[in-house]
Parts: structure tokens; C-alpha cells; sequence
């Protein structure tokens, strides 16, 4: 099943072309790994509902992508196989997008587990649409206020380095950048996916956080909300240096 969703990330999502009357998704996100834990996530607001169910993929020891703007979901479980088999960020855009005919108006970003990331915005995605990539993540979003969204997004996930765990740091780069003006077209939802091996529900899997907001006049507020109950009930296990 296939869906349209122009978007906005710090890391990045998309749907494909079916039909011309969906609506376009103003999206911004991040894609980013915590090279001292281990730990893979995936951060997104957009005025879109339910965009937690679009945006973000993410698997433990591979990498993350975000796909956006008309998003085209296959971007996601295809972008981390490839990941899987050895293929740089830039190769795995470079594949997928090669394919879609629909991709001048896709966006995407993809982080592989070691920090390389890039993402990718279609000549098509509606103004203002962009993206900024460094070590360990990539911001990048669609239908935005400016570049300056982005920017802020960034500057908050370098400066965070150290002081705070990779899901409070993609948090707060959503706020950044939804301070910095965020979509043009409002606020409906968000979500966080963060992944590490082992660390799933009673040690079962990957998924150690996976909260969404479906629909919300404050997505980024409830997700911190549900995020602080959630630090409460699943509780973060210890990294030991040795196991860097």
C-alpha cells in the first residue's frame, strides 16, 4: 500500500505517486546513531497524521532512513537491506532513487550504523525543502519555514553531544527546529524510533524506544510527555566500556 506525503527531516521520509489529490506532508526529521552506545534512531514531526507509521525505519547494527515529501514506504525496509548488504548511505540513495520515477519528488535520508550519513531532496519537493548531513546524522525537512529550521536542527544535535541520551537529543532537535519555525502548514504529529540490539521489550529484539503522537495541537510536547513515562516504565540498561 502506498501513500503521499511531502516531507521535512533532520533524517527523512516519502510516499509514492498514486494519487494526485493526497495532500502534501510538511515534514521535518533526523536520522542519527550514538556511536558511544550503539544506539540507531529516527526522529519526526510533520502536519500529517499518524506519521510515525510513514517516516522513520531503523535497525539495530545496520543503520536508519527516513523517507518523505510524497514519501515512497518501500524506501525504508529496501534503504536498510541494502545498509545490511555493505552499501554506503550514498549508494543506497543513489539505488533507490535511480528506480522511482516519482523521485524528484521524494525526500530521504539515510545513516548507517558507523555515522556516514546523506540524505537527498527531489528538484519537486514544494519550498522550502533541504537537508544537512554530518557525522552521525542527518536533519532534513520539506514545506518549511527556511533553511534556518534545518540549522537549528543541527546546531542542537552536535551541541547535545554528550549530555543526554540519542532520544532526548532527537527530541530536542525537533523543538530546535520547530522553534526555528518548523512547517509552514502546522504541527498534527510525531515520533521516535530508537533501536539497539538487545535492547528491546524484556530483551527480546531491537526496538528500545518506539513512541508516537497520531494526532496532537502540540506533537513535539506529548512526545517528550510519553518519552518521560516511557524512561519510567522501560528503563535504559547499562553500556559498559568494554563493549565498545
Amino acid at each position: 500500500m502506498r501513500f503521499f506525503l511531502p516531507i521535512l527531516t533532520l533524517a527523512v521520509l516519502v510516499l509514492d505517486a498514486g494519487a494526485a489529490d493526497d495532500p502534501p506532508v510538511a515534514t521535518f526529521s533526523i536520522v542519527a546513531v550514538d556511536p558511544d552506545t550503539g544506539e540507531i534512531g529516527v526522529a519526526v514531526q510533520s502536519k500529517f497524521l499518524a506519521v510515525g507509521a510513514v517516516v522513520p525505519w531503523a535497525k539495530a547494527g545496520v543503520g536508519a532512513v527516513a523517507t518523505q515529501a510524497w514519501a515512497n514506504i518501500d524506501y525504508g525496509p529496501e534503504g536498510l537491506s541494502l545498509l545490511a548488504a555493505g552499501e554506503t548511505p550514498e549508494a543506497v540513495i543513489e539505488k533507490l532513487t535511480a528506480a522511482d520515477k516519482e523521485r524528484e519528488r521524494r525526500q530521504l535520508a539515510v545513516i548507517a550504523a558507523g555515522g556516514e550519513a546523506k540524505n537527498f531532496t527531489g528538484s519537486e519537493c514544494l519550498d522550502w525543502a533541504g537537508g544537512i548531513s554530518g557525522k552521525n546524522f542527518s536533519v532534513q525537512g520539506n514545506i518549511l519555514a527556511g533553511r534556518p529550521v534545518v540549522e537549528a536542527m543541527a546546531g542542537s544535535f552536535r551541541s547535545s553531544a554528550g549530555k543526554a541520551s540519542l532520544a532526548q537529543r532527537l527530541i530536542d532537535a525537533l523543538k530546535a527546529g520547530q522553534l526555528a519555525g518548523g512547517d509552514k502548514r502546522g504541527r498534527q504529529s510525531a515520533a521516535l524510533l530508537v533501536v539497539r540490539d538487545g535492547w528491546g521489550y524484556s530483551g527480546y529484539g531491537d526496538r528500545f524506544r518506539d513512541l508516537r503522537v497520531d494526532d496532537h495541537e502540540t506533537p513535539i510536547e506529548e512526545l517528550q510527555r510519553i518519552y518521560d513515562l516511557h524512561k519510567k516504565l522501560i528503563r535504559r540498561p547499562r553500556v559498559e566500556k568494554d563493549e565498545e
